[in-house]
């Protein structure tokens, strides 16, 4: 762990592989039983445990101060480890295929699920961190892994929008989720152009905090 997070943060050499070279290289003196490059990839794996302990712990003590603990945003991203047009290769036993709406593509890999504490004209600070296989729903991994937080304003774009669960969410834990307005199918004209300037407004306030 010690050489892993040293020569990321002070050489910026992110793969494991360019990891093992600079510590085999220059820092031999220090780490005599090195080893092999599949075996310093095999050790890393086995301590998945210690650098999730190690990040919940970096998540509580170096909190800024301008949390705003009351108010959480969510969002995810894709980690993709080839396309979709190909077969995948790579920790088979944790990716699937999976298709990324922003980027337009189907891609084989995991998603970075993120909830974060609102801070004023800043970016967010990580609360907790889930991966999951890229076909989860966002709104599945809120449900098994953070819909017991009470007393919280969520703020989630349009995938959060199920009006039953987050009705009982509210009554149950006085939390709510802020989402932008998704349009009702089959609404007259006349009452969705009476409701399109407020409903903009509200969706561009989410959005922005966000």
């Amino acid at each position: 762990m010690s050489i892993y997070l040293f020569i990321i943060e002070e050489e910026q050499r992110f793969t494991i592989k360019l990891i093992h070279k600079f510590a085999s290289d220059y820092l031999r003196s220090w780490f005599p039983n090195l080893g092999s490059y599949s075996g310093f990839s095999n050790r890393l794996n086995q301590l998945s445990e210690a650098f999730r302990n190690l990040t919940s712990s970096l998540f509580e003590n170096f909190m800024p101060q301008d949390c705003h603990v009351n108010q959480s945003l969510l969002d995810s991203m894709p980690i993709i480890t080839c396309s979709g047009k190909r077969f995948a290769k790579v920790a088979k036993d944790l990716t699937d295929k999976g298709y990324c709406s922003t980027k337009s593509l189907y891609y084989f890999g995991v998603k970075l699920h993120a909830l974060a504490f609102r801070r004023d004209k800043t970016i967010p600070f990580p609360e907790e961190i889930q991966i999951t296989p890229a076909t989860v729903n966002d709104l599945t991994v809120f449900k098994e892994a953070w819909s017991n937080k009470t007393n919280r304003c969520f703020f989630g774009d349009k995938i959060y929008i199920n009006q039953d669960f987050f009705s009982d969410l509210e009554n149950e834990k006085n939390s709510i989720m802020m989402t932008p307005i998704k349009g009702v199918k089959g609404k007259c004209l006349e009452n969705k152009n009476r409701d399109k300037a407020a409903d903009d407004l509200f969706s561009v306030a989410v959005s922005r905090i966000r």
